[in-house]
């Protein structure tokens, strides 16, 4: 079984609703199980700031789906929940499922990028995937502490819901 790190971002219909239906989705995969949950998080859109504050969450599985295999069943989950892929990258969203990391594999395709990328320049990333994970070591070998150490809050909170 691989280890693999999700972040969860929501910002349309009831963020709160929409993160525990995808958290019970995950539990629900073939050869998969949800193994812990970071704390929810506020925190503003990276783009547009004309759109809600998002909730995010860092998910840790184990899994024996293949990175494209578990890139496939949560894109399914986001289009179960709504999702609609637009041009604009940073725009409003019912869910958004990345995967962060998956074992110690770097991937660099035209679908997938692993470790996902810019994710150590984003506290709504990092923050959460130290509440659950605080000795993790990226596969470049950077630690995780390291980087929560310096990276700004930017006014995110806990989700208080």
């Amino acid at each position: 079984m691989s280890i693999c790190y999700i972040a969860l971002g929501s910002n349309l219909d009831d963020p709160f609703a929409q993160a525990n239906r995808a958290i019970a989705a995950l539990t629900q995969l073939p050869h998969t199980q949800l193994v812990e949950v970071s704390p929810f998080y506020r925190s503003k859109p990276l783009g547009p700031q004309d759109q809600n504050d998002y909730l995010n969450a860092v998910i840790k599985l184990t899994t024996s789906l293949s990175p494209i295999e578990l890139l496939d069943a949560l894109q399914s989950i986001e289009k179960s929940q709504g999702r609609v892929r637009k041009d604009n990258r940073w725009g409003a969203r019912t869910l958004d499922l990345d995967i962060l990391l998956y074992d110690d594999l770097i991937i660099n395709s035209e679908r997938l990028t692993i470790p996902h990328y810019h994710m150590k320049n984003r506290e709504f990333v990092l923050y959460p995937l130290f509440d659950i994970e605080p000795e993790l070591v990226f596969p470049d070998n950077d630690k995780l502490s390291d980087l929560v150490a310096k990276c700004p809050k930017n006014d995110m909170k806990q989700w208080i819901a």
